[in-house]
């Protein structure tokens, strides 16, 4: 049978549960979660092959009105993966109405003239299943989707329906990644992201959104099965600094201990982990930083 693909981005406001979705989909954990918005920055690629139809999938950041330069990055990584994708798969959350930033989203996708399917996740929290039928209407009238699907990415509910409908964007023309493959982020990348996401979960307020996290280092030890990792947390302030450091230095080493458990998971090896703090202020509102920090130099210009 002749192979199939399709790219397909996942497009919603923040924390509707995309990366969750895409997790519980490829049966991996290449994209971070959290309770907070504006947890994914970057378009995570997700692959997942069954048979011979292969689905690539592009994790955005959650659509918000931006606010820095990275706010930007992040709006316009969103605009890009619909622009390049063969459909979407647009998510959003059980009992709650659309945001006008989710209507105005569905508008782009319209004059895109891309397939959609609508994703309805977080249907465990619904205590009365029967107010999805009202939510289904309502978001129907705004667009004629190619099929609505509940799901929860947390119980995997629903997720081999969706499937099987987002299978239909696939087009003949072989595979674009090896079968075994589960994503295209170098290790460096998915490593950062682990580190950066324990920061979110432990740390309140303002000072996650202001962190970014580089693996400097990435190299096995002779003579022994362990792997040395260096990585820099940067922040925006000194007081930030502080924080993230803890008394006597409690907060840095609960952020190693909780990286390093599942950062060996995924590599499949034991490691040592160190890591620093730096200061950059105000790095989300400067293009020379962003650039090295990873982000699309390309928006910068």
């Amino acid at each position: 049978m002749e192979k199939k693909s399709a790219f397909i981005a996942i497009i919603g406001s923040p924390n509707v549960g995309k990366s969750s979705i895409l997790n519980a989909m490829i049966g991996q954990k290449i994209s971070i979660v959290s309770a907070k918005p504006q947890t994914t920055r970057t378009r995570i690629t997700g692959i997942l092959t069954k048979n011979e139809t292969q689905l690539v999938f592009l994790d955005t950041p959650g659509l918000h009105k931006p606010r820095t330069q990275l706010g930007s990055f992040m709006t316009k990584t969103v605009k890009s993966s619909v622009s390049s994708a063969d459909g979407c798969l647009f998510v959003v959350e059980a009992g709650r109405a659309l945001k006008a930033e989710e209507m105005e989203l569905l508008k782009k996708i319209k004059n895109f003239k891309l397939p959609t399917v609508l994703a309805i996740n977080k249907i465990d929290l619904l205590k009365d299943k029967s107010s999805l039928f009202a939510q289904i209407d309502d978001i129907s009238k705004f667009f004629d989707f190619w099929a609505v699907v509940p799901v929860s990415a947390k119980t995997a509910d629903g997720l081999d329906i969706l499937i099987d409908e987002l299978k239909r964007f696939a087009v003949e023309g072989g595979h674009f990644f090896d079968d075994e493959a589960f994503t295209d982020q170098p290790e460096r990348v998915i490593v950062a992201e682990i580190i950066r996401e324990k920061i979110l979960n432990l740390v309140d307020e303002e000072i996650p959104h202001g962190i970014a996290v580089c693996v400097e280092k990435m190299r096995d030890r002779e003579n022994a099965d362990l792997m040395d990792i260096d990585a820099v947390i940067y922040c925006e302030k000194n007081n930030h600094k502080g924080i993230l450091i803890g008394k006597h230095g409690s907060m840095l080493k609960k952020i190693g201990s909780f990286a390093r458990a599942e950062i060996e998971n995924f590599l499949g090896t034991k490691i040592n982990l160190q890591l620093w703090i730096k200061v950059k202020e105000d790095w989300r509102n400067r293009p020379n930083l962003l650039r090295n920090f990873g982000f699309d130099e390309k928006i910068f210009k």
